[in-house]
């Protein structure tokens, strides 16, 4: 029974400056081991194929370095890998394809299919059935028009499973604003007979019907949940038959959104607890409201710090965070004349509401009154 592994949206060479220069080479990285074990995976699996489907480059202007290391990583995989490109690496005339050919680092046993027409994978024994692979590659970043219509009439030889490749937007399924550029029909692969449509460009693991699946980014990249972090192997009994999709979760990085307002100790609590639950490696974006007093406010600076050294990187927002100090707090900060009116007001202006200026404040001055009396402003 013919069995591929579909994937896509690799994004090779993305850039992660918002994580700094430290962390944001880790995750750079993190995309090729990734590809090592898309490739490891499809042999073990032995696989008759892997498809990706499009974006294996996140541009055009990757070094030749990327390319070379992004070659070198699908060795460990001996059977044919057949890429199409997507709308970040579209096959321009002059691209990061023609590039790729020109170092000559393409392997005899990987095919770029850059342009619209079948490509046949003969039968590996006699019990096993040839596949007919159809791509629709982008030669642009964005088109108007449906590329997988030839599909529907595209001749492949008799007895062979007819499979479609593509990179765009299901029309009516994905959300609107991703709905105006490289349109895929929501019913491609019933119109023309295919037994399965791999798709890419939207990032998470989505059936759009039991032959039209996107696989997602094997490597997550951004804080959404689209159940990213997958490859999927796509057994194709016969032609005409049901394909039956197997996900192979891969990825090393969990990205993790997650919000917490605090208003009590035991709030802070559940946070910390959740903190602690987080696989290591994760990749957190964490955001706080509510209000905190002296000492809760140590104890989330202090979890913060442990969650940051276990965690691949840690981006918090506590802009909306007030610290509101209780009077036992103020009586230990021994505050007394000008500075005694400065942290009544701060505390005033933060049980209101105030800004991370005036938390800010708060905390600075708080720190020197507890330092000690050599400290003080």
């Amino acid at each position: 029974m013919p069995r591929i592994l579909h994937t896509a949206d690799w994004q090779i060479g993305r850039q992660f400056e918002m994580f700094g220069p430290e962390d944001g080479a880790l995750l750079a990285e993190a995309r090729f081991a990734a590809v090592e074990r898309i490739a490891q995976l499809a042999s073990e699996r032995a696989v008759d194929a892997v498809l990706v489907a499009g974006d294996l480059f996140d541009a055009q202007w990757v070094s030749d370095r990327t390319i070379r290391r992004l070659f070198l990583a699908l060795q460990g995989y001996s059977g044919p890998w057949l890429l199409l490109p997507g709308n970040h690496d579209a096959a321009l005339a002059e691209g990061v394809w023609t590039r790729a050919q020109r170092l000559g680092v393409i392997g005899p046993n990987v095919q770029p299919l850059l342009e619209p027409k079948p490509w046949l994978l003969d039968a590996s024994s006699d019990e096993c059935t040839g596949i007919a692979v159809l791509p629709a590659p982008l030669s642009q970043r964005r088109v108007h028009e449906d590329l997988t219509a030839w599909f529907d009439t595209a001749p492949t030889p008799e007895g062979f499973l007819r499979i479609g490749l593509a990179h765009g937007s299901v029309q009516g399924v994905l959300p609107d604003d991703l709905d105006c550029s490289n349109p895929i029909a929501a019913d491609r692969a019933r119109r023309a007979h295919l037994d399965y449509l791999a798709l890419g460009d939207w990032h998470g693991r989505l059936g759009i019907d039991d032959r039209t699946w996107y696989s997602g980014t094997p490597e997550p990249d951004r804080f959404r949940n689209n159940d990213a972090g997958c490859v999927l192997e796509v057994e194709l009994p016969a032609p005409g038959s049901v394909p039956r999709i197997t996900t192979h979760r891969i990825a090393r990085h969990t990205w993790v959104s997650h919000q917490e307002r605090i208003e009590v100790p035991s709030d802070l609590d559940r946070l910390i607890a959740a903190l602690n639950r987080l696989p290591p490696q994760s990749v957190l974006e964490l955001r706080c409201s509510g209000q905190v007093d002296f000492a809760d406010y140590d104890r989330l600076q202090q979890a913060l710090e442990h969650t940051a050294a276990r965690l691949l990187t840690l981006r918090t927002d506590l802009s909306a965070l007030r610290l509101v100090p209780t009077d036992a707090d103020l009586a230990d900060l021994h505050a007394d004349g000008y500075l005694a009116e400065v942290v009544a007001e701060l505390r005033a202006a933060q049980a209101k509401g105030g800004d991370e200026v005036s938390r800010t404040a708060l905390l600075i001055l708080a720190d020197l009154l507890r330092a000690g009396p050599g400290t003080r402003p």
